[in-house]
């Protein structure tokens, strides 16, 4: 959406390709500025090899005549089994590709095309090392331009919290995540002893958001406990620490609104993809890592009750996290895929965009 908001600058109109998912859908509640269409992929990890390429096929079957009916300028993929089959159907048009990895190590699919657009962007270097493409670019995690940092007073009277108490907000990312969940309500009881002001903001996902809230329930502890909050801006400004997966486009928000921040990566991720990604952070000083298997033990309780009492070290993690943000990544991206799609049509007229260094407003 970011990159979608900057081609718009340009002159574009942009069309938003997501899968049938409900968290993709939910992702774009409130927003009418772009086209949307829904993909029938289906991801090929877990899944039957039959489902994967019955929807592969009737999504780029759609998306060969959506080309042909509006002949796009442009493919650009974010990655993930969304974007197979409208690479692919851009490539079979002639038109201009480009992917952007987030990760810093890519994706399947990324790993797949890289060799095959017209120019790939990343947002670790790390991860440019890895994709094999003609032209790479490091342009940082493209991420909206609300996530900035706010006034933690506003943000928290605007969530229904105290203004002058410290919060812990605990995310598993867009889908939740029962591991971190399960860890935190080991001693959240313990937690809330030691530190008796301490107000937790718990998003859950979906699955698990009614057992976690009868689980507070059971322990008598007091949480605002969420399966998912569409103003994930204002949870960010209101924390005074978070614990969180490893995801690339959230770690990208926390380094933009320098949140102090504790990564506990998912296990399970294809390619162990987020313990990469907490690894790059952990090694400038942005982040601390905790393993999943480690989430629920004792010294991890003091970790957290040490962040929350140690202002300079949260300070010293938000300065830290802060400079992994690239505020012109969106603008970064745009710029460069209309050079490409200029040079190979021409006569496109469209407006520059304001240069890099100017001030993202």
């Amino acid at each position: 959406m970011a990159v979608a908001e900057a081609l718009r600058e340009l002159g574009f109109d942009c069309a938003l390709l997501v899968s049938a998912k409900e968290i993709d859908h939910r992702a774009l509640e409130g927003q009418n500025d772009f086209l949307v269409h829904t993909l029938p992929s289906v991801g090929l990890a877990g899944m039957p090899i039959a489902g994967f390429v019955t929807g592969f096929l009737q999504s780029f079957k759609m998306m060969r005549g959506w080309c042909r009916a509006y002949r796009p300028a442009a493919v650009l993929a974010m990655g993930g089994f969304t974007s197979a089959a409208p690479l692919l159907a851009g490539r079979f048009a002639k038109i201009s590709t480009f992917i952007h990895e987030a990760n810093a190590f890519p994706g399947r699919a990324n790993r797949w095309f890289a060799p095959w657009v017209d120019v790939a962007f990343s947002g670790f270097p790390s991860a440019a090392a890895r994709l094999a493409s003609q032209s790479v670019q490091v342009t940082g995690t493209p991420v909206r331009p609300h996530f900035r940092p706010m006034d933690q007073t506003a943000a928290r009277l605007s969530l229904g919290l105290k203004s002058n108490r410290p919060v812990l907000l605990v995310t598993g990312g867009s889908q939740g995540a029962r591991g971190l969940n399960q860890g935190i309500l080991s001693w959240v009881v313990q937690l809330v002893h030691r530190v008796p002001e301490i107000q937790i903001l718990h998003l859950t996902g979906s699955l698990d958001f009614e057992s976690t809230l009868s689980r507070y329930a059971e322990l008598g502890v007091a949480a605002l406990v969420k399966p998912f909050l569409t103003e994930m801006d204002l949870a960010l400004g209101a924390a005074t620490l978070v614990i969180s997966r490893a995801g690339a486009s959230s770690s990208a928000e926390y380094a933009a609104m320098r949140v102090p921040t504790i990564l506990v990566p998912y296990p399970a991720a294809a390619d162990d993809h987020q313990t990469y990604n907490a690894a790059e952070y952990a090694h400038t000083g942005a982040a601390i890592v905790v393993r999943q298997s480690e989430l629920g033990r004792l010294t991890t309780l003091e970790l957290v009750v040490g962040l929350l009492l140690d202002l300079p070290r949260r300070t010293a993690l938000a300065e830290a996290m802060g400079a992994w943000h690239s505020p012109y990544a969106a603008k970064a991206i745009a710029i460069a895929m209309q050079e490409v799609i200029v040079e190979r049509l021409p006569n496109l007229k469209l407006d520059p965009l304001p240069p890099l260094e100017e001030e993202v407003a």
